[in-house]
């Protein structure tokens, strides 16, 4: 698996770019189920970055789902839910916060909370 370099001088937290850069290859099918994830030891020597790190990204991609870890077999892509699914919330949530009287920010706002 090829991990795309993590940038430095974003503000975007280096675990967090590697978290969003897994789950949307995930989601996208570029990663497919099954495929195997490099050992966190690995991915923070080629990334140059802490193990502690890339296994903070790891963990927060196993309680998403993304990622499945298999004990002494390793990581690996987990089947993923349909994407359908997070549409439907998506569409359901903006219903009721419109019918619930908030404007977009203010809809977003909880939704940045809750993220």
């Amino acid at each position: 698996m090829q991990v795309h370099p993590i940038d430095a001088s974003s503000p975007v937290p280096p675990f967090e770019q590697l978290r969003a850069q897994v789950a949307g290859r995930a989601a996208s099918g570029d990663l497919a189920a099954g495929t195997r994830l490099p050992t966190v030891r690995a991915l923070a020597a080629e990334l140059g970055l802490a193990a502690n790190t890339v296994a903070k990204a790891y963990r927060a991609l196993e309680t998403d789902g993304v990622i499945a870890t298999e004990g002494r077999r390793g990581t690996f892509v987990a089947p993923q839910q349909d994407s359908v699914d997070a549409r439907d919330a998506a569409t359901s949530y903006a219903a009721s916060a419109r019918r619930a009287g908030l404007t977009l920010p203010e809809a977003l706002r909880l939704v940045e909370r809750s993220w």
